[in-house]
C-alpha cells in the first residue's frame, strides 16, 4: 500500500512538473541567469536628439507597450550602440510577441533606419530575448569605420567649397549640384545585378562616383546634419529620397530622380525636378515610386 502511495504521489508530481513547465524552467533560467541589468546609454557623435511623430527617444528602456518599445529600439539605433539590453516590464505581457513580431518585420526595421544619421544606421539588427523579459539587441551596422573616415573626408573638400551663404536652401542646393555633377547612376547594380561599387550608401557617391537611391539619399542625408538641416529618409517599396525641414516647411528632395541619364546617349544630366517640393507638387508629379506610408512618415505628408 505504501509503494502504492509513493508511486501515485511520484505520478502526481511528475505530472505538476510537466504542465508547468515552462513556468518551471522560466524560474530556473532567472536563478541561473539572473535579470541582466539594463544597458546604459552612451550616444555617439552621429546621434540625433530628435523626435519625430512615428517615434520618440526615451531613456526609460523597460518597455511598456509597443509604441514605448519601437521608442526603445529607435533610441538605441539612434545612439549609435552595438549590444544593448533592455527589459519588458511584468505588466506588458505581449512585450515578448511584439518584440518577435518587431524583429522580424523587415518594413519595420526599415523604417528606424530612416530616422537615424546613416552611420548609425544598421545592414542587419539581431534581437535575442528570453521568456523573463530580458531582451539583447546587437547592430551589425551599414557603414565600416574606414568607411566613414572616407566619407567624412570628402565631405570636409565639399563643405570647403561652401564660404559664402550660410542661407540654408542655397548651401541644400550647392550639395545637390555637387554630388549630382560628379556621381553616375549605378545602371549595372540595378538594371543587371553587377555589384562593382558600394552604390548603396553614401562610400558609392562620394567616394567611387557610383550611387543608387541609397547612396544618394545617404549622402545627402549626411550633408544635412552637418548643417543641422531637419531630415530624415523616406522609404516607398523600391525607391528612398530625402525629407528636409527648411523655413519651417518639409519638403521632400531626390537627387536620384534630380540625375537622370540621358536615353539616347547616355549622358547624366541635372535637374531640378525633385528639388525641395511639397507634397502637393510631389503628388502632381504622379510617379509611383514615390507613394509612401503616410501613417509612418506624417511630418511630409501635408
Amino acid at each position: 500500500m505504501k509503494k502504492i502511495i509513493s508511486y501515485t504521489i511520484i505520478l502526481a508530481l511528475l505530472v505538476t512538473i510537466y504542465i508547468y513547465r515552462d513556468d518551471l524552467a522560466d524560474k530556473i533560467a532567472a536563478m541561473l541567469v539572473g535579470n541582466k541589468t539594463v544597458s546604459e546609454l552612451s550616444p555617439n557623435k552621429y546621434y540625433k536628439p530628435v523626435d519625430y511623430d512615428y517615434v520618440q527617444i526615451t531613456d526609460d528602456f523597460v518597455a511598456k507597450d509597443r509604441q514605448h518599445l519601437l521608442n526603445i529600439y529607435y533610441t538605441i539605433v539612434n545612439s549609435g550602440a552595438d549590444d544593448f539590453y533592455f527589459k519588458c516590464s511584468d505588466e506588458y505581457e505581449e512585450c515578448i510577441n511584439d518584440v518577435k513580431e518587431i524583429s522580424n518585420n523587415q518594413e519595420e526595421m526599415s523604417n528606424l533606419n530612416c530616422f537615424v544619421s546613416p552611420f548609425n544606421s544598421f545592414d542587419r539588427l539581431e534581437t535575442t530575448f528570453d521568456n523573463i523579459g530580458n531582451v539583447e539587441i546587437k547592430s551589425v551596422k551599414h557603414y565600416s569605420s574606414e568607411e566613414i573616415a572616407a566619407v567624412e573626408e570628402k565631405m570636409q573638400l565639399i563643405n570647403n567649397k561652401i564660404t559664402n551663404t550660410t542661407n540654408q536652401r542655397e548651401i541644400i542646393k550647392f550639395i545637390h549640384d555637387e554630388i549630382i555633377n560628379t556621381t553616375k547612376y549605378d545602371k549595372d547594380r540595378s538594371d543587371l545585378g553587377i555589384t562593382k561599387y558600394k552604390s548603396d550608401i553614401a562610400y558609392g557617391p562620394l567616394v567611387q562616383g557610383y550611387a543608387l537611391c541609397g547612396g544618394y539619399s545617404d549622402a545627402m542625408a549626411l550633408f544635412l546634419d552637418y548643417y543641422d538641416i531637419p531630415n530624415f529618409k523616406v522609404i516607398s517599396e523600391n525607391h528612398v529620397w530625402n525629407a528636409v525641414k527648411i523655413e519651417n516647411k518639409w519638403l521632400h528632395l531626390d537627387l536620384t530622380w534630380d540625375d537622370p541619364v540621358s536615353a539616347n546617349d547616355n549622358r547624366d544630366n541635372l535637374e531640378y525636378t525633385f528639388f525641395l517640393i511639397d507634397n502637393k507638387e510631389l503628388t502632381k508629379l504622379n510617379t509611383n515610386e514615390h507613394l509612401f506610408d503616410k501613417e509612418v512618415f506624417k511630418e511630409i505628408s501635408v
